[in-house]
């Protein structure tokens, strides 16, 4: 990769915020008395970054899962702030890159209001120029459209634009945009299926994206 990237895109949850505790207590408070007892985080991990909706229903067998998606939400909420953080060397290569004239955006299966608490809690929303939410489109990752509705947003072209992501709806959304598909080496679903998935580069930390992005020399 060099100096051409235009545009750097990022799911939210397990790319560059560490939600992933919350998120697996999140479901197990959900669920707790609908499931086996065996049923635990090796079973919510595989399937984490679809939809809270598309997951829940797996999980549970039931079409109708609104009571469970109040009782994930409470208990998300409630905890939220104590249980969640930046992964390393996002708040360092973030201001790098928007300094560098690179836009940013964020690409999430979340609702709107969810990323924006998660985005404030660590100074991250005013560095973003695009942020593509749940809300936002008609089809959620894997389509492409949360990632090309990023891309339009920014004004960049798709082989300009990398989308970081820690799931293979990241991986195939980003691919079927037409963007270059980088995973992260600390998803919970291991390299093997974000390589599998069709990523072309996996990050074994975050300052490896300014060398994609042709940045040399760069201190994060």
């Amino acid at each position: 990769m060099t100096k051409e990237t235009e545009a750097v895109l990022f799911d939210l949850d397990g790319t560059i915020i560490d939600t992933n505790e919350l998120i697996i207590q999140s479901f197990l408070h959900a669920l707790k008395g609908r499931m086996p007892d065996d049923f635990g985080r090796e079973d919510i991990i595989p399937h984490m970054g679809k939809t809270l909706t598309d997951q829940l229903r797996l999980f549970s067998g039931e079409q109708d899962v609104t009571g469970l998606m109040a009782a994930y939400r409470e208990y998300n909420l409630q905890y939220h702030d104590e249980m969640v953080g930046l992964f390393p060397g996002v708040a360092e290569v973030v201001p790098v890159l928007k300094r560098e004239g690179i836009k940013l955006g964020i690409v999430t299966t979340k609702m709107r209001a969810s990323t924006e608490r998660a985005l404030r809690l660590f100074g991250l929303w005013d560095q973003m120029d695009a942020i593509v939410t749940l809300d936002d489109v008609e089809h959620a990752k894997p389509h492409p459209e949360p990632v090309l509705k990023a891309m339009e947003a920014v004004g960049a072209k798709a082989s300009g634009t990398i989308m970081v992501g820690d799931s293979a709806v990241d991986i195939e959304s980003a691919i079927r945009a037409g963007a270059v598909p980088v995973g992260v080496a600390w998803s919970l679903k291991g390299e093997a299926v974000l390589r599998d998935a069709g990523a072309e580069h996996v990050l074994q930390d975050m300052n490896q994206l300014l060398t994609l992005c042709g940045i040399e020399g760069a201190k994060a």
